[in-house]
């Protein structure tokens, strides 16, 4: 991930940080909360209006396009082949050109510090999204806190709240900052932050069960002191269920090896 301060040359002063996430080649915009609908950016101003200070992918990615030469231009091999480009590339040309525009006096520098109101909003992204049975998922965040989430609470369409294989693709949006279904719908991840039902656990509660009680099929051979194929009759015979399986072997859970032990 690289960082750029937005900073207005009228006063130097810094509007907002613009994230942007080098793998998926997207943008996201963080403003400072003290920001109103006239002092915000250019095309951010109606999210600011509302109290949204987290620009969404789309909004940044235009307003980045916005400062660019576009790709379209006429002459655009000669602009890349000057500046020894190989190709289009957005976030190559916002760096040559430091995102200044005739339309403002705003331009971007780089920058390896996040300001704390960015880190705290960071605090409310998510890490890890499970789907779970009637409509209900947990959702973990950045902070360590894991919430029950009904997902008919969020306004998901009908659509995909009655079509499982849609609801199967739900997924964490780059940087963690939206919940994704389709690779096109998507939630904000402070929005499902403030609707979900805090639980009393953390990620690292989960992660210690998975540590401590899901074992492969050598560790489950050790402590039942079985051969793998006594291990794979009690799975035939339906007295051991796997947890998961693939083509390097099957999980499963402590609990039910210790069932086949008394």
């Amino acid at each position: 991930m690289k960082a750029y301060e937005i900073v207005d040359s009228a006063d130097n002063k810094v509007l907002g940080i613009l994230l942007y996430y080098e793998k998926e080649r997207r943008y996201i915009i963080e403003l400072e909360n003290t920001l109103n609908e006239w002092t915000a950016p250019l095309l951010t101003a109606g999210f600011v209006k509302q109290g949204v200070f987290t620009i969404p992918s789309e909004i940044a990615y235009a307003w980045v396009k916005e400062r660019i030469v576009p790709s379209e231009r006429q002459n655009i091999g000669d602009i890349l082949n000057r500046y020894h480009l190989k190709e289009y590339d957005e976030n190559k040309l916002l760096e040559l050109s430091e995102g200044k525009c005739s339309q403002d006096s705003l331009f971007v520098r780089k920058t390896d510090l996040l300001p704390d109101y960015v880190l705290k909003r960071m605090n409310h992204t998510l890490t890890e999204f499970v789907l779970l049975e009637n409509l209900n998922s947990l959702c973990f965040f950045e902070d360590r806190t894991v919430r029950l989430i009904h997902l008919a609470d969020i306004g998901l369409p009908d659509a995909v709240i009655q079509n499982n294989v849609l609801l199967e693709t739900g997924k964490i949006g780059c940087g963690g900052y939206t919940l994704t279904f389709n690779d096109s719908i998507e939630y904000d991840a402070a929005r499902l932050y403030n609707v979900g039902k805090r639980l009393p656990l953390s990620a690292d509660d989960f992660r210690l069960f998975l540590k401590k009680n899901v074992y492969d099929t050598t560790q489950a051979c050790e402590l039942m002191n079985c051969s793998r194929q006594n291990l794979s009759y009690l799975v035939k015979q339906k007295k051991l269920p796997v947890a998961k399986s693939s083509m390097g072997g099957n999980l499963y859970f402590k609990g039910d090896l210790l069932k086949n032990m008394w």
